[in-house]
């Protein structure tokens, strides 16, 4: 069974769940900008114009911050539900498949926990997924709108960091697999009860993790020191070349930190993406 067999038999919960996620994170993509207009609104009423209608603006900033708040407590309650379930199908799926191909206890046990990654990934993965493409190109469309040398800026860095990321997942891959082979003996080990034998077998299974977690520290330095060179040529153009308000000042900002923070995730999704393959090949072949 594979992830997109998964999906397909809960396609409607699951398309639901989806839009939960894209309301929610539309309506954070637009809290910045709004907020910005609430800050000059504020600076205007106090400095330059009390007669300035300041009830509409926090009025559309909170309304937004309602949905995205509703949205997002709604989704968390629905996700749990709809994700225990599959959890449940796909763990006897598992089993009646280890069963039709006389594998041992222990590596049914472990698939069937590493499959417990097929669920993980719907429920946090695809959120975070969703969440940062729409934090990324809605910083890079919303940041157009104050000055479009920011915006290609932003754009133009999201090509390295593609490549560099295929990069990483093509270093941690084989890492992934050993470590999974590696796994599916622990029942085994641990139901042997020799202390030795057990503390050598967690030492060997920690190397591929080892290993995995340098190659994403060097791709996590290298794409913070990328995201630096961005935040620093952005503040330039942002402050020197444009006269921009404060609340547009607040504003872009905020959309750069929601670029940068958005970015700097791709590491650990792209080690979640390439677990997930390998678990899916796993259980392909059986």
């Amino acid at each position: 069974m594979h992830l997109l067999d998964l999906i397909k038999k809960y396609r409607i919960q699951v398309s639901f769940a989806i839009l939960l996620i894209i309301v929610e994170n539309t309506a954070w993509i637009l809290e910045p900008y709004l907020l910005g207009n609430v800050i000059d609104a504020l600076i205007d009423k106090e400095f330059t114009d009390p007669s300035q209608n300041i009830f509409f603006p926090i009025f559309i900033w909170v309304l937004l911050f309602c949905i995205n708040t509703g949205a997002g407590s709604f989704r968390r309650v629905y996700d749990t539900k709809l994700f225990t379930g599959m959890f449940t199908r796909l763990s006897v799926y598992v089993s009646q498949n280890s069963k039709q191909k006389n594998l041992s206890a222990s590596a049914t046990a472990a698939r069937a926990e590493l499959s417990y990654q097929y669920i993980s990934f719907l429920q946090f993965r695809i959120p975070e997924i969703i969440d940062n493409l729409i934090s990324i190109f809605g910083a890079v469309i919303a940041l157009y709108f104050f000055d479009w040398r920011i915006s290609i800026t932003c754009l133009i860095i999201i090509l390295p960091l593609y490549f560099i990321n295929k990069f990483y997942v093509s270093k941690i891959t084989p890492h992934q697999k050993e470590y999974h082979d590696k796994y599916e003996d622990v029942v085994e080990v641990i139901s042997q009860k020799d202390s030795e034998q057990i503390e050598e077998y967690y030492t060997e299974l920690s190397l591929p993790q080892i290993k995995i977690s340098k190659w994403n520290a060097l791709n996590f330095s290298l794409i913070r020191f990328i995201l630096l060179i961005i935040f620093l040529s952005v503040l330039y153009i942002a402050i020197d070349l444009d006269g921009f308000s404060a609340g547009e000042l607040f504003s872009i900002v905020a959309y750069l930190w929601t670029f940068v923070t958005a970015s700097e995730s791709f590491p650990d999704l792209s080690e979640s993406y390439t677990s997930l393959k390998d678990i899916s090949d796993r259980l392909k072949k059986d």
